[in-house]
């Protein structure tokens, strides 16, 4: 056995990198197809291709990720997004309630990825203006059985989105755009002019997020990988 060898992991002895795989590029091709049918449906006003595409969004993108080896949080964050986006297809109180928790559950387990790694003071400051400002705008607008709920999730959200650039420029990227969707959601939901169809965008700025926030937790663990094998 060579010193090389003897000093590698066995899990090391290929080099992992996004897409490198033909598994890897099948899955995020995959991905890529289900979020373009589900924008175009969406687009195109067609609800049923909606239904049927978001539901394969995540679980495809988890799948992507699995072939990388990620962290278990990045994968338990992207199942209970995958939660929220099944119950935000029910246009009820409950199942919005049920789908913002999932989604919260979601910014726990990405909060907890993050970790102690350091992040811009300035950055914290911008986000916490943008927070208190966009509750107190919402406020009297929201359902009164929400506005906690929604004023407890927000403060949530906003802490993922700002300790989420932590991990680099693609997931704090990721981040923002979580928060700009959900803010979305939430003007919607106060009864806000909206633009042009507007699950549209909270679709589109959130699988850029979610995809986004998963090339940034998965980056650490590869830029790992490829030193050991190096060495």
């Amino acid at each position: 056995m060579s010193a090389t060898e003897s000093r590698t992991p066995s899990w090391a002895v290929r080099p992992v990198a996004a897409g490198s795989g033909p598994a890897s590029r099948v899955l995020l091709a995959a991905f890529g197809a289900a979020a373009a049918a589900d924008l175009v449906s969406l687009l195109a006003g067609w609800h049923l291709g909606h239904l049927l595409a978001k539901p394969l969004l995540m679980p495809l993108l988890v799948a992507f990720v699995l072939t990388l080896r990620p962290p278990r949080l990045l994968v338990a964050a992207l199942l209970f997004g995958w939660g929220g986006d099944v119950a935000l297809l029910f246009d009820a109180e409950p199942a919005f309630l049920i789908g913002m928790g999932s989604f919260a559950a979601g910014h726990v387990c990405y909060l907890v990825l993050f970790g102690r790694r350091g992040t811009n003071p300035l950055l914290g400051g911008a986000y916490a203006l943008a927070l208190l400002g966009t509750v107190a705008l919402l406020w009297p607008d929201l359902p009164a059985g929400l506005r906690v709920p929604v004023a407890g999730y927000s403060l949530l959200l906003t802490a993922m989105a700002y300790r989420s650039s932590a991990l680099g420029r693609a997931a704090g990227a990721g981040g923002a755009l979580f928060l700009l969707s959900d803010t979305l959601i939430a003007t919607g939901v106060a009864q806000w002019p909206q633009l042009p169809r507007p699950d549209f965008w909270i679709m589109a700025t959130y699988l850029a997020a979610q995809y986004l926030l998963a090339m940034g937790a998965l980056a650490p663990a590869q830029a790992y990988r490829r030193r050991v094998i190096q060495d």
